[in-house]
């Protein structure tokens, strides 16, 4: 069982390369996924999982992960705007250790401060309708939380 990473650095030293990364902002009743390109590069706004109970939205989970081939996952953590964890971040990191108990694949907490708001801000500027964004905001802010990740990643590897 490996432990959630908060090191970008040291999760890549554990994710097997060329295989997507998984992004996910976990929220009380949904769960947004993203899926990664296999070079790291781009993140993709994949789909947004209604949450049930931990199991099974552990299965749906790991169908996704299945489906993809994805060597790891990046948890957004949703830090309060001055870096504190409340409740919201107690959650997700239970959620990891919970997840990691079920399949041994590397997890990234990534701090995803901001990353609803800017996924809503692309979505306006897109011009999307108000019940078109409430059906796809989650996945696009895991979009978010994943290319965060990946741009991160890409500047350890070029500087490593």
């Amino acid at each position: 069982m490996t432990q959630p990473f908060e090191d970008a650095a040291l999760f890549l030293q554990v994710v097997a390369p060329r295989n997507p990364l998984l992004g996910l902002d976990l929220g009380d009743k949904t769960i947004g996924i993203a899926v990664s390109d296999m070079h790291w590069s781009i993140a993709t706004p994949r789909e947004t999982i209604k949450r049930k109970k931990f199991g099974i939205d552990a299965t749906a989970l790991e169908a996704i992960i299945d489906t993809t081939f994805a060597s790891g996952l990046v948890l957004g953590l949703p830090r309060n705007m001055d870096g504190s964890e409340g409740p919201r971040c107690q959650k997700t990191r239970a959620f990891a250790r919970n997840f990691a108990q079920r399949r041994d694949i590397p997890v990234l907490l990534w701090d995803e401060r901001l990353s609803t708001v800017a996924a809503e801000r692309a979505l306006l500027e897109a011009d999307t309708s108000r019940a078109k964004r409430a059906e796809v905001i989650d996945h696009v802010a895991a979009g978010y939380i994943l290319q965060g990740a990946l741009d991160r990643i890409a500047h350890i590897k070029k500087d490593g």
